[in-house]
């Protein structure tokens, strides 16, 4: 098994699976993939919280943890998180196990670098060594289950990490759902799942795909920036209500699916960061020009 490229076997429920969860109601339902430690990032969904017309269930749907290895922010992160639904990301379900022959369990393609990948492991194992210091919260994370189903308004919604098969699985990423030939696995996915909708982050690039079956909705990163020029995150927001602060979005069945910007204190996210991966240390290299919204994608790209 290579290591930060490999799926443990671990990883796969597929979508059977999905149609046999618990099928849990929301009036309006947010979707947190890819918090990455992001401290300032809460603070803001609190803030959006507060502005919501009617109840919300929040749903971290894994990588909460990444950068968080200071342990003071690595207890906050968790213990605010874990007051909502989450599920386990591939960062959380490498966190909890003995062995590391995973690496960060991201199950990379072979079109990112290896460069990118031994840093990405190295950085996992820096978390690693840091939650080895909080027991109580290795075990609530060990807990954590592998997907979540929601009904909004009548449309079933299945939260995921990767895609409908694994845990950390790159079906749902920008690559994958603008090529055709995968229509056909799509129409199963539906099918199998029983669902009318797939909200996942795990690959960090966000994507919006309308399929004549449902609609997959990736978040990108709701701790990172994922457009060129904004530094703010990113989360999904399913509700028969619209929001009039979503970037883009599509109608299904009466139900608004939107990406929602998430806009969080970008100075003090940064120092945050950099107090915790100075220059040169792997985070470093490998985040922070996206940290600064340095990177070349823009909304409309998001659209598959």
């Amino acid at each position: 098994m290579t290591l930060g490229r490999s799926c443990p076997l671990s990883y796969r429920y597929g979508p059977q699976a999905l149609a046999k969860a618990p099928l849990r109601q929301a009036h309006t339902l947010y979707v947190v993939g890819g918090l990455y430690g992001n401290v300032p990032a809460l603070d803001a969904l609190d803030q959006l919280l507060a502005q919501e017309p009617g109840p919300v269930t929040m749903c971290f749907n894994g990588d909460f943890n990444w950068f968080n290895v200071d342990a003071a922010m690595l207890r906050e992160v968790n213990t605010r998180v874990l007051q909502h639904d989450a599920i386990a990301g591939n960062v959380e379900a490498e966190l909890c196990t003995a062995l590391d022959d995973a690496g960060c369990g991201c199950a990379y393609p072979e079109s990112v670098g290896a460069e990118v990948v031994a840093r990405s492991n190295r950085i996992h194992a820096r978390l690693k060594a840091a939650l080895h210091q909080h027991p109580d919260l290795r075990e609530c994370l060990s807990a954590l289950p592998m997907h979540a189903r929601y009904e909004v308004s009548g449309l079933r919604v299945a939260v995921v990490h990767g895609d409908a098969e694994s845990l950390a699985g790159w079906g749902f990423d920008h690559s994958a759902l603008t090529e055709l030939h995968n229509d056909a696995w799509l129409a199963r996915m539906f099918e199998e799942a029983q669902v009318d909708v797939f909200a996942s982050s795990h690959t960090c690039v966000p994507v919006l795909k309308q399929h004549t079956h449902g609609v997959v909705i990736n978040n990108g990163a709701a701790g990172m920036p994922n457009f060129s020029g904004r530094r703010q995150g990113l989360i999904t927001r399913i509700s028969s209500v619209p929001s009039p602060q979503a970037l883009y979005g599509v109608v299904k069945a009466g139900v608004h699916l939107q990406a929602l910007p998430l806009v969080y204190d970008a100075a003090r996210w940064e120092q945050d960061f950099l107090t915790q991966w100075p220059s040169g240390s792997d985070a470093h290299v490998s985040y922070f020009t996206r940290i600064q919204g340095q990177l070349g994608f823009e909304p409309e790209q998001a659209l598959a």
